[in-house]
């Protein structure tokens, strides 16, 4: 099927381009761009992008499918669903799971399905360590062989850091980056909130800046004395932004995510009988949020990714301190991002489609990330005006947990492309 997008603002981080144009997609690839381009034949599909952004595919470098073992909160199915929905072409799932993803056969297992199920890419992240309990390394050489994108020990830290630095030193040995969830488990504790003033006045144990901020530098010094290639996950303290910049001026290979419920919200909105406020690392200070923004703003910190992580009504109704971590994402994403970055003027357009598509995909060493002809056809289309209420009963996902449902937004996604082939999209946009 050839597609023919006509009249929308196309945005390309590869090539700076930000014009009104054209764009036609054939045999899965961008075959041209340019105005005034006619369908070749009566069959092609046309799609009218006035008014919208037509950018690179998105890509989200940390999600949560729960397939295998926990797949009554999400899987690979479903999630994929939601991620189209989302725009998003490209989506990175991390080990977590029951089994943990720990050997190239688990790989294999997600690989196999998302290729029969998926409508977009999936890629499967490797466990750091076996069974994720910190002791021994899994075999990370085999599931590299096997393509995975990254390693990660997600939900946890490695605290041992002799074990740690040999994961970075094989990371490094084949250029595969290191995602971190930077988390002190020794400091922790309870904790459900950020630990802070209103913490204290809403009687629930807190999780302080330096449970983070404390894994983050040993971190950073352990890239440095490897070589290996560091993406720090859900950054959400202002230390962790300083010392993404510090490191970057050192020459070390930090880059920094941040999450929109990061960037949105902050410790102030927490309703403590609402679990659906409750995700790790927690919601901030305006403090902590601002210095967030402001890395992003300044090209600091690198990628917007949703931390996608669904669970249970049941699991999410339970009282704040029981609860899970974790919110979903992936249908909210674009339109945080427009509505709290782009149409208050924090981020350009440009630099949206950086942080969402062509930073990821520079980070893990994919080929996508640009709609320059002879490119993978992977294309995003979003309205960035239209305006609409958050709606958690009508996610394509099976989590629903988000603190956002009933919040006024703009933003949508009209339609998701990937390989050439039609993933999602809105009724009467086609013709």
């Amino acid at each position: 099927m050839n597609i023919l997008i006509r009249n929308g603002r196309i945005i390309d981080p590869a090539t700076k381009t930000d014009e009104i144009s054209d764009l036609y997609i054939e045999g899965g690839k961008v075959k041209k761009t340019g105005k005034g381009l006619k369908p070749k034949d009566k069959t092609d599909k046309v799609i009218d992008a006035s008014g919208c952004y037509v950018m690179p595919g998105l890509i989200d470098l940390h999600v949560h499918l729960r397939d295998p073992g926990l797949t009554y909160k999400e899987d690979i199915v479903s999630g994929s669903k939601a991620a189209a929905r989302g725009g998003f072409t490209t989506i990175l799932a991390m080990p977590n799971t029951k089994p943990v993803i720990d050997s190239a056969d688990r790989v294999k297992y997600v690989q196999n399905k998302a290729k029969e199920l998926s409508p977009i890419h999936v890629m499967q992240i490797g466990a750091i360590t076996k069974g994720q309990a910190g002791e021994e390394l899994a075999d990370i050489e085999e599931m590299i062989e096997q393509g995975v994108p990254a390693i990660s020990e997600d939900g946890k830290s490695v605290m041992n850091a002799r074990l740690y630095k040999n994961a970075m030193g094989i990371a490094a040995k084949y250029d595969v980056p290191v995602f971190a969830h930077c988390e002190d488990r020794n400091i922790v504790g309870k904790g459900c909130v950020n630990e802070d003033e209103h913490s204290r006045k809403m009687g629930l144990p807190g999780i302080s800046n330096a449970v983070e901020d404390i894994i983050a530098a040993r971190d950073i010094i352990l890239a440095k004395e490897t070589g290996a290639k560091l993406h720090l996950c859900h950054c959400s303290t202002k230390e962790s932004v300083r010392m993404v910049e510090l490191a970057k001026k050192e020459g070390i290979k930090v880059t920094g995510e941040v999450c929109p419920h990061h960037f949105t919200l902050t410790s102030d909105d927490v309703d403590p009988n609402d679990a659906n406020y409750k995700m790790n690392p927690p919601l901030r200070t305006k403090e902590d949020r601002d210095a967030l923004i402001c890395g992003l703003k300044n090209d600091i910190m690198d990628v917007i990714s949703t931390d996608h992580a669904p669970h249970s009504r049941e699991e999410k109704t339970m009282p704040i301190t029981r609860a899970p971590f974790g919110i979903v994402g992936l249908e909210t994403s674009v339109a945080l991002t427009i509505t709290e970055l782009v149409d208050k003027g924090i981020l350009t357009p440009m630099q949206m489609a950086e942080k969402m598509s062509y930073n990821p995909a520079k980070i893990i060493g994919l080929d996508r990330g640009s709609l320059e002809e002879g490119k993978a056809a992977d294309v995003t289309i979003i309205d960035p005006d239209a305006e609409y209420v958050i709606d958690s009963m009508t996610f394509l996902s099976k989590g629903k947990n988000t603190p956002f449902h009933g919040r006024r937004v703009k933003g949508l996604v009209k339609a998701t492309i990937c390989n050439g082939k039609i993933a999602y999209i809105q009724d009467g946009m086609t013709r």
